[in-house]
């Protein structure tokens, strides 16, 4: 930038907060030979496609406007995501910027609205949220009293006791049925008095047995009824309490109105069911449903409707502009959970965006999902026989079919051996994972071969190339382990996240080997980094590298948890297994291509 052009000068454009990029005074070359003076509608005439904003890569233009914005913004404890928006609008080329949820120790001049700001704090929202917050409360105080916990203190001592009683009681009855026998035995003829007094022994011991049972059930019937007034005082309020919260949700959902680019408005719960509707249910998150008196009602999940993306565009269509491209950037520390990194450009989220922005965007030209997007792919085919195979996986393949029409290692290999029921699976490597496979040809061989995975006797190794940045971590060892527990972000699949509480164990041995250079368009070299993963969950190397926790830096080519680049640079580039048959230990190895 030749000159100096600030954010106010940028933010000048009448009611709508929109930045003259390249009309500005003073700012006449902006964008330094990219964007010329006078060439402003040419560019906008090139913008006939809007970005997707699930995998998109952010244009010079909209990385300028992300810059301007990111001047203004302070350090954040609990990071946020920003966006921006490049709109035409009456011949200008501007922006717009928003952030999700809720902004606070941040000036919210210059952002766009909220779509429906129901935090009022007399408003309905504010009221009906107290009167459930009031209930929690009274939950909480019920289970926390004194009495009550008495009450299950006693109720479970009664138990135990009534438990050893019986016992007790019960063992008794064999010991003397036991000597009653002795007696018979050590003696060739009884008495019938004898006889007799046994009996009534027996007699008198069911009997009391009996009246113990009885009396300890009166005593637990006693104690439970005081136990049950509490639990069903709780149970009523957690009811209520639900009936509330749902009535509440769906009255919330039902007051984010939104337009798209056709002009057309629905609220969220419409949005939602009819995006249900036309897509299998199962590749779909939301919260929950809630029945709503003979109406069963789909909830989104919780903050829909509160991110970047929707606010911009509800924003833009109202007010007549035309989306030209968005950028979506986090900013401040990551949260405990996901992994985010400062500054950097994220996708839409899948759980609360997809339903909601795929409708929004209806009327525009959306550029295709590379993500989604199907290519012509072959597989290579390292070793064969009656048993099993390797195979080397191209980055990009999934290895099994999905929901899409997409080539699969499995409907290749299917294809090829002409059999329905094999290619069996014994393994998986993500779609943007290239590299070893071993696929069994038959029941026998995928049993054996499941076997040596559970027993983690196949040796597996993969390379990765990260950033030269982390050469710099101080203290990072050069070899070691990662032990971060993972589970799936329910919200944003197929996104993983660390969870110590509700994680699955997932632990990594890493050896950086060095410096290497690399032929990519966004990098000219990298660090190559070997991961042997000990467990297999899901995005396990990808995210083990990317957190503070782990390395930490993300995999070249990460768009999940780091930065684009030509490809996911992470290779399965060692296999090391028992033939199923022959017993023979096989060993393979695949060069990543750099």
């Amino acid at each position: 930038m030749s000159e100096k052009f600030t954010r106010r000068e940028f933010l000048q454009s009448a009611c709508i907060s929109v930045g003259a990029l390249a009309t500005t005074a003073g700012a006449t070359n902006v964008f330094a030979g990219e964007l010329p003076k006078g060439n402003e509608k040419v560019a906008m005439g090139k913008a006939k496609v809007f970005p997707n904003p699930f995998y998109y890569e952010p244009s010079p233009l909209a990385r300028l406007a992300v810059a301007l914005l990111q001047q203004s913004l302070p350090e954040l404890k609990e990071g946020k995501m920003f966006g921006v928006l490049i709109v035409e609008y009456e011949g200008k080329l501007g922006y717009l910027q928003a952030y999700s949820g809720q902004l606070e120790g941040v000036s919210t001049e210059g952002f766009v609205p909220l779509v429906f700001d129901y935090l009022q704090p007399n408003g309905y929202f504010k009221t009906h949220e107290a009167e459930i917050t009031a209930m929690n409360h009274e939950i909480a105080a019920l289970k926390q009293s004194d009495d009550y916990g008495k009450a299950m203190e006693k109720l479970t001592k009664l138990k135990a006791e009534a438990q050893q009683v019986v016992a007790e009681a019960q063992q008794a009855m064999v010991v003397a049925k036991h000597l009653r026998d002795e007696r018979r035995k050590e003696k060739a003829i009884v008495s019938d008095n004898e006889q007799r007094e046994m009996i009534r022994e027996s007699q008198y011991m069911k009997a009391e047995l009996h009246r113990i049972k009885k009396r300890y059930a009166a005593l637990l019937q006693e104690a439970e009824a005081e136990v049950e007034a509490y639990s069903s005082r709780i149970a009523e309020l957690k009811t209520v309490r639900k009936r509330k919260s749902d009535h509440l949700q769906r009255w919330l959902f039902s007051q984010f109105i939104f337009q798209n680019a056709r002009g057309e408005r629905k609220d969220l719960l419409s949005i939602f069911r009819n995006y249900y509707l036309l897509h299998n249910p199962q590749s779909v998150l939301a919260t929950h449903f809630a029945t709503m008196g003979d109406q069963i009602t789909l909830f989104p999940p919780s903050g829909t409707g509160e991110c970047c993306e929707p606010k911009l565009l509800q924003y833009a269509f109202i007010h007549g502009m035309r989306p030209i491209e968005m950028a979506m950037f986090w900013w401040g520390e990551a949260p405990k959970t996901e992994i985010r990194q400062h500054g950097q450009f994220y996708p839409a989220c899948n759980g609360k965006c997809k339903p909601l922005l795929t409708w929004m965007l209806k009327g525009m030209n959306v550029a295709a999902n590379a993500l989604e997007t199907e290519a012509e792919q072959s597989i290579e085919i390292i070793y064969e026989d009656h048993d099993l195979a390797v195979i080397l996986k191209p980055s990009g393949m999934l290895t099994v079919p999905g929901r899409s029409k997409r080539q699969s290692v499995e409907t290749i290999l299917r294809q090829r051996w002409n059999e329905n029921d094999t290619p069996i699976i014994v393994h998986r490597l993500d779609m943007a994972t290239s590299g070893l496979l071993v696929v069994a040809r038959n029941r026998y061989a995928h049993k054996q071969l499941q076997a040596q995975f559970k027993e983690r006797t196949i040796q597996k190794r993969y390379v990765a190339l990260l950033s030269t940045d982390l050469l710099n971590r101080v203290g990072l060892p050069k070899e070691g382990t990662i032990s971060l527990p993972l589970c799936a972000d329910v919200l944003d699949r197929p996104r993983q996240m660390v969870d110590r509480n509700k994680g699955k164990t997932a632990i990594t041995h890493y050896k950086i080997i060095g410096k290497i250079p690399l032929h990519d368009s966004y990098y000219s070299e990298a660090v190559k980094v070997e991961l042997r993963p000990v467990t297999g969950r899901t995005h396990q190397l990808r995210v083990h590298c990317a957190p503070s926790e782990g390395l930490p830096c993300p995999i070249l080519g990460d768009t999940l948890y780091g930065k684009r680049a030509d490809r996911l640079y992470l290779h399965a580039e060692y296999l090391e297994f028992t033939h199923p048959t022959t017993g023979k230990r096989l060993r393979f190895e695949s060069k990543l291509t750099t």
